[in-house]
């Protein structure tokens, strides 16, 4: 029971490291690059449970916040929740939280997907909400840059968490947390 609650204490530390590293892995397309964050809140997601996974997502928010330079490129700092990718950023603990909600070790690889999927929609909301409203740009056109470009990246990056998900949680099969 120690050994669960001290992992419950690491695990978002861990996880919000992880997405720290790979949101440094970015392809300038326009306003808002694709980058690897996305990835990230997913693996974390489907292998964490929700408190865990959630904690990772707001920690890594926290840390940029306080101007850590962990967001895309390397930046960092409160402007960055009032630029045209603050939606994207504010809606990873609810991909996080709904996504680890909808998985475990022994869903169907095709539920993990749509977990995924649907955990990753949520972040399309947030980030075309911010483009309309805080980038000051019509609906259609907050479409046309925040979701069109990314629907095709963001459908592999979410089959690639998908089968890499099941041997990482087979491999830690042997561990009470993560059953």
């Amino acid at each position: 029971m120690t050994q669960n609650r001290t992992l419950s204490l690491i695990l978002p530390a861990f996880g919000s490291a992880i997405i720290a590293a790979l949101a440094q892995i970015i392809i300038p397309i326009g306003a808002v690059p694709i980058t690897l964050q996305t990835f990230a809140v997913g693996l974390v997601a489907a292998v964490f449970k929700p408190r865990e996974a959630t904690l990772s997502a707001i920690l890594y928010l926290i840390l940029g916040a306080i101007g850590l330079p962990v967001f895309a490129g390397g930046s960092g700092g409160l402007q960055s929740f009032f630029g045209p990718s603050a939606g994207y950023l504010l809606a990873y603990p609810f991909f996080a939280l709904v996504t680890s909600a909808l998985t475990h070790a022994k869903t169907p690889i095709w539920k993990s997907f749509l977990a995924l999927v649907l955990g990753d929609a949520l972040v399309f909301v947030g980030g075309i909400l911010s483009l309309h409203f805080l980038g000051k740009m019509g609906w259609s056109a907050a479409v046309a840059v925040g979701l069109t470009p990314f629907i095709i990246p963001d459908l592999i990056k979410g089959m690639i968490v998908t089968l890499v998900t099941k041997p990482v949680l087979k491999a830690l099969k042997n561990h009470s947390y993560f059953n």
